[in-house]
């Protein structure tokens, strides 16, 4: 039989007690001895209680094991018990319990850190409010989004009322399209929430993806497919009307050459001559602005490369050099860090800052003391933003948004085209672009890569 240490110690203490008991019995029959029969009856009463408590040792090891289970504490350890021959199989299985959880507890661990890695680099914003609407989950595209922590529902307030209305009212299985308002510059974001029950509290999940890009590309798809049938229709029209009034024109100036001196007709032909020869010239101007105007209608493709922002700048600064002095406009540059680098088509690219910095040359036509700010920074999450400010006029609000529409102009003699062309080079480089206000007046444009 293999050694038992419960079964030793219960042997001793059961002979401990009994020869105290034995002890006390004697002195009390044959003797007198007051005080050793008192100290030896105490003796036997602690005999007694150790007794007991060695007896119901196991009993106590398995409530400190069913608490440890209870708590989820898979510290403790229960191989004293194992290694006892009397309690060795509540010992091993007690033991091999608290392996398994161990092992769950573990595969829990690293599955939870797993998700929220996950989680975390998910490009789309997750955000999770509980039922009093407080921040529970933010993961790193949200805080990027937000370009904070945001601790309940009434701080998206801060991101336009609009934008927090149209969460709240948001309900489980449909998405919308809102516009968040942000100190960077508005963005357009498709939200979708679903609900989650756990432990009988229910969460809001709210996903929020920027479409911003995504609608710039349709906008400019459906703008340019509305441009190439228009046009093919009016140069289809207009080259016969053009060559026609061409021909016409040509033989009206044949026969008026022809007609003798003071010939009655002369003055009547001469008015047609002229007629016609507008007519030729409207129509190759008209022909000539299509043409001109077709190129909207061609994708762009960037051929890219990282380059320093420093050296798009440099061009710029030296091609409108002469434009800004004639002007009497100062324009300032600053990047943020001075080492910034781009992934960009730099041909592409000194094509829309001209465009931009042109525009606000003409914007500042009538205003003393002009002056241009052409920034680039990088922000807080990761993107770099180039702006184009001036302290002109600035843009009314409601054409904000108009500027991007193709052929819609605020210029005296605009074609309209200028801003639509950067929003193509922008899409070009996955960029977005859009129209503020600068501070102080004026307005901003912001390409955001």
């Amino acid at each position: 039989m293999a050694f038992s240490r419960f079964h030793t110690g219960i042997g001793l203490r059961v002979a401990a007690l009994f020869l105290t008991i034995a002890a006390v019995a004697w002195m009390i029959a044959y003797t007198g001895w007051y005080v050793t029969i008192t100290l030896l009856s105490a003796a036997a009463l602690a005999e007694a209680v150790s007794l007991v408590r060695f007896s119901t040792q196991a009993s106590r090891e398995v409530a400190r094991f069913l608490d440890a289970v209870a708590v989820d504490d898979t510290s403790q350890s229960f191989t004293a018990m194992a290694s006892d021959a009397a309690h060795r199989e509540l010992g091993t299985a007690m033991e091999r319990v608290l392996t398994r959880l161990r092992t769950s507890r573990r595969e829990r661990d690293e599955q939870a850190q797993y998700l929220q890695i996950l989680i975390n680099h998910v490009p789309v914003a997750l955000i999770s409010l509980d039922e009093r609407g407080a921040v529970r989950v933010l993961n790193a595209a949200a805080r990027r989004l937000f370009e904070t922590s945001p601790a309940n529902a009434g701080e998206l307030k801060g991101y336009g009322e609009p934008f927090a209305v149209g969460l709240e009212s948001l309900r489980p299985g449909n998405s919308a399209v809102l516009r968040m308002q942000r100190s960077s510059g508005d963005l357009l974001l498709k939200a979708a929430v679903t609900e989650i029950s756990a432990g009988g509290l229910k969460r809001r999940l709210i996903s929020l993806q920027n479409i911003d890009n995504e609608m710039n590309a349709q906008e400019l798809a459906a703008w340019e497919t509305v441009i190439r049938v228009m046009a093919h229709e009016v140069m289809n029209s207009l080259t016969p009307v053009s060559s026609l009034a061409s021909t016409a024109h040509e033989r009206v100036r044949e026969v008026l050459e022809q007609l003798p001196q003071g010939d009655a007709r002369t003055a009547a032909l001469a008015d047609a001559c002229e007629a016609l020869e507008t007519v030729v010239r409207r129509s190759e101007g008209l022909l000539h602005f299509v043409r001109s105007h077709r190129r909207l209608t061609k994708p762009l493709a960037a051929q890219v490369q990282v380059a320093p922002v420093q050296r798009l700048f440099a061009r710029i600064e030296r091609l409108l050099a002469s434009d800004l002095a004639g002007r009497d406009i100062h324009m300032s540059t600053s990047i943020e860090p001075e080492t910034l680098e781009l992934a960009m088509d730099p041909e592409l690219l000194d094509q829309a800052l001209i465009n931009l910095v042109r525009n606000s040359i003409e914007a500042l036509r009538d205003t003393r003391a002009g002056v241009i700010a052409l920034t680039a920074h990088r922000q807080s999450d990761g993107r770099i933003v180039i702006s184009v400010a001036d302290n002109g006029p600035g843009i009314a609000p409601e054409d904000r948004e108009k500027v991007f529409v193709p052929f819609f102009t605020t210029k005296r003699q605009g074609s309209g085209i200028g801003l639509t062309l950067v929003r193509q080079i922008a899409a070009a480089h996955g960029a977005s672009v859009d129209v503020s206000e600068t501070a102080g007046g004026g307005a901003t444009v912001r390409v955001r890569f």
